[in-house]
C-alpha cells in the first residue's frame, strides 16, 4: 500500500481508478515520473524481448527499425545503443530525422519518399542482422529478404492494417492477401528465422515478463535507457492527443493523465 508502480494490462488503462492483479504491478525505480513510468513498460519490453530473446543482438550487427520514432521505436533504439557497434536503420518522416540521428540512428530513411530496402542496400548489400517488423503485409516479405544469412525477421504488428483515420477496407483486404506466408522447408533454404511477438498473449508469463522488466529497471538506473515523452495530454483532450500520432506528429510515446500538468497549469494561472 503506497507504493508507485508500473502498471501492465490489455486493456482498460484511460480511467482515474484502475484495478489489476497484483502481478501485473512493479515497482518504480527511484527518480522515475509517473509519465516516464507509463512509458516504459509496453514499448521496452516489446522491444527487449525482441531485440535480445528472439533477435539475440550482438555488437557488430546491424539492425531495420520501422516506425523508428515511434514508442517500440525508440525503445528498440536506446536498447541498441547498449550492444557494441550496432548498425541502426530507421524509418520515419523526414521531419523526424534529425531527431532520430541525435538518438543514434545511424542511417534514417524517408519510408514516403524512398524504398526503404533499395537505401538499405546501397549502405549494406547484403541486408542487415535483425528487423524489427511492426508493419505486416508486403513489407513482410521485404524484411524476409532484407536480411543476410543467418539473420533473424520480429514481426509484432500490423500496422499497415490501418490506413489513416478510417479503415480501408479495401486496404485492408489488400495488406491481408498480401501478407508473408513461408514455410519450414523455405526456411531450411535460406538459413533464416522468422518470429512472432505479441506482449498481450503474454499475461500469464510472470516469471518471464517479471525478469524483463527488472533488467530494463537496471538499465533506467545506470541511466541507459530512458522513456522518449513526446507530449502529455489530460483526459478531456484525448481526440487531440490521437489527432497527434494519427498525424504522425509524435517523436516519442503521447501520455494521457486524468489532470493538466502542473507546469501548464501554473502558466495558465500566471
Amino acid at each position: 500500500v503506497g507504493d508507485k508502480v508500473m502498471v501492465l494490462a490489455r486493456s482498460g488503462l484511460w480511467q482515474e481508478v484502475v484495478n489489476v492483479p497484483a502481478s501485473h504491478t512493479f515497482l518504480m525505480p527511484e527518480g522515475m515520473s509517473f509519465e516516464e513510468a507509463a512509458a516504459l513498460l509496453v514499448n521496452y519490453i516489446t522491444a527487449y524481448m525482441i531485440l535480445f530473446d528472439f533477435g539475440n543482438l550482438r555488437p557488430n550487427q546491424s539492425v531495420l527499425i520501422h516506425m523508428a520514432a515511434g514508442g517500440v521505436g525508440t525503445a528498440a533504439i536506446q536498447l541498441c545503443k547498449t550492444v557494441e557497434n550496432v548498425t541502426i536503420f530507421g524509418t520515419a518522416s523526414a521531419s523526424k530525422h534529425d531527431s532520430l540521428k541525435e538518438s543514434g540512428v545511424t542511417h534514417p530513411i524517408d519510408y514516403r519518399t524512398m524504398d526503404y530496402a533499395e537505401e538499405v542496400r546501397k549502405i549494406s548489400p547484403k541486408g542487415v542482422d535483425i528487423v524489427l517488423d511492426p508493419l505486416g503485409g508486403s513489407d513482410t516479405s521485404k524484411a524476409f529478404n532484407l536480411l543476410k544469412p543467418m539473420g533473424k525477421l520480429i514481426t509484432y504488428g500490423v500496422a499497415n492494417l490501418l490506413t489513416g483515420q478510417k479503415k480501408n477496407l479495401m486496404a485492408m483486404a489488400k495488406t491481408w492477401w498480401n501478407q508473408f506466408s513461408i514455410n519450414a522447408l523455405q526456411l531450411l533454404h535460406h538459413n533464416k528465422a522468422v518470429c512472432g511477438y505479441h506482449l498481450g498473449y503474454m499475461d500469464e508469463e510472470y516469471e518471464l515478463v517479471g525478469g524483463v522488466v527488472a533488467k530494463l529497471v537496471n538499465l533506467y538506473s545506470q541511466g541507459k535507457i530512458k522513456p522518449k515523452i513526446d507530449s502529455v495530454w489530460p483526459f478531456d483532450q484525448v481526440a487531440d492527443a490521437m489527432r497527434q500520432m494519427q498525424d504522425k506528429k509524435n517523436v516519442g510515446k503521447v501520455i494521457l493523465v486524468p489532470d493538466v500538468p502542473k507546469e501548464e497549469s501554473k502558466k495558465e494561472e500566471n
